[in-house]
């Protein structure tokens, strides 16, 4: 039978449970099991497609397009796992679910009710990962223990325990573990009341990780051991480990919680090896070199807007024993004061996906300052946008160029919208989702890149290069280096006399991994280091 763990949070939000579902299974993939991850979002949307990454941070899109919450990037970047819809459920798409089988008639007539319905169809969810192949699912709990929001949550994982025995559910409790610095103490009262709550709930927690930025005590683990009914070698400490979140698993492993999961689910190990990982975090450790990256976007005051391109930048460095220094700059911020002054001194430019008109023009102006510059660049969804816009206007001579998302009445629509997509009304999983395959030319950037002329990358977006512009880019030295199998869509563009100017349509983040970085990213920091050597 496939085991099942539960990742619950207490004390506040933010505390890393995401990373520690991810540190889990890697460390349960290193002893030689097969494991799926999934998410549970407390929050009414359907998905979180269509909030603001201020609101939610990055979304996070899987190979068959779902649009996912971003802790799914952690688990595809700490494992071998590979997400899916099925891998992020919110409260919304239970109840939509749930509503959709009342209309047809599935229930029989039955009054629909949060128990069981609601909590059936989260246990349906749960279910869906245990397929035959897989050892251990690890399903993580948004939110904490005692938001309302996170109930029927709770409830359903305490049902699938008694469900399928509790031998095979381990229930794992992430808390906070306060430092009063004033007082020079160490709180547990906070940790004792979020147990409280979760045993309240009819949970009995196995193993509690314990966020701390002080050392626990022999003590004062038995303090905790105490008040919340845990085994002392079940409390686990969890040190701050800033700025290497991969540091996560190693400090699980000297606290011995795989060991300490394995006995409990009755697991065997297969005698894996964290080798690769030791070898990766001694590269991102002592790099040879240092390279500094201008990161110029419209969401830089929110850390995980941008989460897995900074990761992805990161793993760029690790592939050539390199620091990478982001410089995050404001698109609007160049508006005001100009490029020069605020990119001035970078070995690179990237400019991320978004949406929305606030600062276009900023981030054109980074794209001139790159290629004038011969600065290596990198264009990611929208940047490819920008790179299109400035092109057109400073280089072919089409000086309202732009793109229909931010003029509808441009003479010269270098980006409009996907045919597919102008009867489109509904804003939520609407876009051009998912992975989708594509053709690269061969003696371009992108094919010396990949090494291999077919790939396939994940997408995000509603407009897209305007076929009519083909011609008189390829004429001025801007070239189509990848293509859909079709050959109707643009998907890379790329500059001819550039050190290393390459826009794509797609986000290659996605499947950048710190053991595996994705390769653009791996040459676009090479390309800084050759050009600046």
């Amino acid at each position: 039978m496939t085991k099942h763990i539960f990742v619950t949070g207490g004390v506040v939000s933010s505390l890393g449970k995401g990373l520690n579902a991810a540190s889990i299974g890697m460390l349960l993939e290193s002893h030689g099991h097969k494991i799926s991850l999934q998410k549970f979002d407390p929050y009414v949307n359907v998905d979180p497609g269509t909030m603001a990454p201020f609101e939610h941070g990055e979304i996070y899109v899987t190979d068959d397009g779902a649009e996912t919450d971003l802790d799914l990037g952690h688990y595809e970047r700490f494992t071998n796992t590979v997400t899916n819809r099925d891998c992020n459920c919110t409260t919304g798409s239970i109840y939509f679910s749930v509503i959709t089988k009342e209309r047809q008639g599935k229930y029989l007539g039955k009054c629909i009710q949060v128990i069981p319905h609601i909590t059936n169809e989260i246990k349906d969810c749960i279910r869906k990962l245990a397929t035959a192949d897989t050892d251990v699912v690890i399903s993580e709990i948004g939110g904490i223990v005692g938001d309302i929001e996170s109930q029927p949550f709770v409830e359903a994982i305490r049902q699938f325990g008694r469900e399928i025995g509790r031998e095979n559910v381990l229930y794992i409790h992430l808390t906070l573990i306060p430092y009063l610095r004033a007082a020079d103490e160490i709180k547990t009262k906070p940790t004792q009341h979020s147990v409280g709550m979760l045993r309240q709930a009819g949970i009995e927690p196995d193993i509690l990780i314990c966020r701390t930025e002080k050392p626990l005590s022999d003590e004062i683990k038995e303090k905790i051991s105490l008040f919340c009914n845990v085994d002392k070698e079940s409390i686990i400490e969890e040190m701050d480990v800033k700025p290497y979140l991969y540091e996560i698993p190693l400090l699980l492993v000297r606290e011995g919680l795989d060991k300490i999961i394995l006995k409990k689910l009755q697991l065997k190990s297969e005698g894996g090896t964290l080798d690769k990982w030791l070898n990766m975090m001694e590269v991102l450790k002592n790099p040879q070199k240092v390279t500094e990256i201008a990161i110029v976007g419209k969401y830089i005051g929110h850390q995980s807007a941008y989460e897995s391109i900074y990761e992805a930048l990161t793993h760029g460095g690790i592939g050539n024993a390199t620091k990478v220094k982001e410089r995050r700059i404001e698109a609007e911020d160049i508006e005001k004061v100009g490029a020069e002054k605020l990119l001035q001194g970078c070995n690179g430019i990237l400019i991320p996906g978004g949406f929305g008109e606030r600062g276009i023009e900023g981030k054109i102006e980074a794209v001139r300052y790159a290629r004038e510059n011969k600065i290596p660049y990198l264009g990611l969804c929208l940047g490819l946008h920008c790179a299109a816009i400035e092109f057109a206007r400073n280089v072919c001579n089409l000086a309202e160029a732009n793109s229909t998302e931010f003029d509808t009445n441009t003479p010269d629509p270098v980006i409009c919208l996907l045919e597919e997509q102008k009867d489109i009304e509904k804003m939520g999983g609407t876009m051009r989702l998912g992975a989708q395959p594509c053709r690269l030319e061969a003696n371009t950037i992108a094919r010396k890149s990949y090494g291999r002329e077919i790939i396939s990358e994940r997408h995000r977006h509603r407009y897209e290069f305007n076929n009519k512009y083909r011609d008189i880019f390829a004429q001025k030295g801007m070239i189509c280096s990848g293509f859909t199998m079709d050959n109707e869509l643009v998907e890379i563009i790329e500059l001819k006399d550039h050190p290393w100017f390459v826009a794509v349509q797609f986000h290659p983040e996605f499947k950048s991994k710190p053991t595996n970085p994705h390769p653009l990213f791996k040459e676009f920091i090479k390309a800084t280091l050759d050009v600046n050597s």
